[in-house]
């Protein structure tokens, strides 16, 4: 079985960010596109960022055991990964990474287990995520305060990660990831 990576955080922890980062590495990745059955925020589209299902087809997914693992995130809005996606990666022998909420990073690493590496990426404080999450405009004011609300319950789950990356500073932040995945992947040191 090939590895994965599988990166988790609270929303506004700057995940995405470093997560692209890597992928511009030379580093064989290649980004797991989870499925969801919330609508497109901003220019998102279908098949880059997620594949959004309606929740019927969601739904659908999960009775057919499509999924390797899901969440309902919030009430009616599930996040998963699908099966034929990892399969579709590992075809062309690239190491899949995943973006998921910190439940579904739980999920994974039970189930690659040592194949996988477990990263959660950590805000400095709740105030400075709360800041970023306003500064982002992505969301309504009561958006931003169930995320925050959510990321202090997530935290809590921290230590069942194999690594913790504080992100307080994005360059350190982005090195550190880089460094963190050539270990685990065997790959010369970046010099």
């Amino acid at each position: 079985m090939s590895k994965v990576i599988i990166f988790s955080a609270p929303s506004g922890s700057g995940k995405s960010t470093i997560i692209n980062y890597l992928l511009e590495r030379d580093l064989g990745l290649e980004f797991s596109i989870s499925a969801t059955s919330r609508q497109p925020r901003g220019s998102e589209k279908h098949g880059i960022e997620y594949y959004f299902l309606s929740l019927e087809d969601f739904e659908q997914k999960i009775e057919n055991q499509d999924f390797v693992e899901y969440e309902e995130v919030y009430p009616g809005c599930y996040y998963g990964t699908l099966r034929s996606e990892i399969e579709r990666i590992s075809a062309k022998g690239h190491t899949v990474v995943f973006d998921v909420d910190v439940l579904g990073g739980i999920n994974l690493k039970k189930e690659f287990g040592q194949n996988a590496l477990a990263i959660f990426v950590s805000p400095p404080s709740i105030e400075v995520l709360r800041e970023r999450l306003i500064n982002r405009a992505t969301d309504t004011p009561e958006m931003v305060e169930k995320r925050v609300g959510k990321a202090e319950y997530e935290m809590s789950f921290a230590l069942q990660f194999d690594r913790i990356l504080v992100n307080d500073d994005l360059e350190k932040a982005k090195r550190k990831a880089e460094k963190i995945v050539r270990e685990f992947l065997e790959l010369a040191p970046n010099v």
